[in-house]
């Protein structure tokens, strides 16, 4: 048997998410207001944030948070180093919290869309599942979606590809034809329910929105800001 005790692990830089966060442009929370739903997948604000400043401090410590493995606790500390230097009251920890949680699962949600969607990737899983967590905390609407089936192409994924709400855990898992005879699933079409939505500025598909911008749709505001950072 192989010697495995010389063997170091260590975190490894989700590459695609990171891509996709540090294409975000940070917008006051009256910019981000007047984008639609599939605009705002690109940009990043702070309800109540106070000024631009401390917008790019916590872009660049989500930011480092994706590329070097950062938890929760320490992004909270870090925050409140921060605005406790600059004497700012900063966002209330519950908001840290949901900025943390939901921006960095939409990043790697993004980076597993991507991968996704790569060509040998569908060749070889075309079907998708929908997963949700089975705890208390998993929203109704959400858990009624788990374990539907549909193709990877079809319409479903436009409005149910996670997240579907702020701090939402849920995830899509690739099946291949034989997985799904496998598990006796059935793949169907379409959204199920219309009655059953996403929570409200969520019924996008990030990953697909984020490798297709249209800087048309933007605000003239965001357009200067995002042709900026791509220079």
């Amino acid at each position: 048997m192989a010697d495995l005790t010389h063997i170091v692990l260590s975190p490894q830089t989700y590459e695609e998410a990171l891509e996709y966060w540090r294409n975000k442009v940070a917008l006051t929370p009256k910019e981000f207001r007047k984008l639609n739903d599939e605009a705002k997948v690109n940009a990043f604000t702070i309800a109540g944030a106070t000024g631009l400043d401390m917008l790019l401090d916590v872009w660049r410590m989500v930011d480092r948070a994706i590329a070097q493995g950062t938890t929760l606790r320490e992004f909270q500390e870090q925050a409140r180093a921060i605005f406790a230097d600059k004497g700012w009251e900063g966002p209330a920890p519950y908001r840290l919290d949901n900025v943390f949680r939901t921006n960095i699962q939409t990043a790697y949600q993004v980076g597993r869309y991507r991968q996704q969607t790569s060509r040998e990737v569908l060749e070889a899983t075309p079907n998708w599942m929908y997963s949700a967590v089975h705890d208390n905390r998993t929203r109704p609407s959400h858990m009624a979606m788990d374990g539907i089936v549909r193709r990877a192409d079809d319409p479903f994924w436009n409005e149910w590809y996670p997240p579907n709400g702020y701090r939402c855990r849920c995830t899509v898992r690739n099946l291949s034809d034989d997985d799904v005879r496998a598990r006796g699933l059935t793949v169907g079409a379409g959204i199920p329910d219309l009655t059953i939505r996403p929570d409200p500025g969520f019924a996008v598909n990030p990953g697909k929105q984020a490798w297709q911008p249209d800087l048309e749709r933007y605000p003239p505001a965001f357009r200067a800001a995002y042709r900026k950072r791509l220079e």
